[in-house]
């Protein structure tokens, strides 16, 4: 299990291919059309362990993160503006375990939000 400083779990919401692209170091896959909550309470025990999860701007996370609510976990958060506000941030995004300035923009018209990095559909 990996958590990022030691103290929270980053989950990335986004399809596969997206998350090929690049992610939030530390990021574990999840998916969003593919979500198992079953899978991630396998995986995740304590449910007062703190989550963070993440999408493109955070629609699909605040989905998922009222799923694990409901579930039991009673410390998640979501991602202000998702890996698009990140990187406008400043902040590095990896694939591979390397930082990358490639972005999956989702599609065009929410591109439109993602205004640092190297835009990928």
């Amino acid at each position: 299990m990996k958590y990022l400083n030691d103290a929270v779990v980053i989950l990335d919401a986004r399809e596969k291919i997206e998350y090929d692209v690049s992610h939030l170091p530390e990021a574990i896959f999840v998916g969003y059309s593919n979500f198992s909550e079953d899978e991630v309470s396998k995986r995740f025990k304590d449910k007062s362990a703190s989550i963070v999860v993440y999408c493109s701007i955070g629609i699909r996370s605040e989905n998922i993160a009222e799923k694990l609510q409901k579930a039991g976990y009673t410390n998640v958060s979501n991602l202000y503006g998702g890996i698009f506000e990140w990187k406008n941030t400043g902040f590095k995004v990896f694939s591979n375990g390397k930082e990358t300035n490639k972005v999956h923009a989702f599609s065009k018209n929410w591109a439109k939000y993602l205004e640092k990095g190297e835009k990928i559909y």
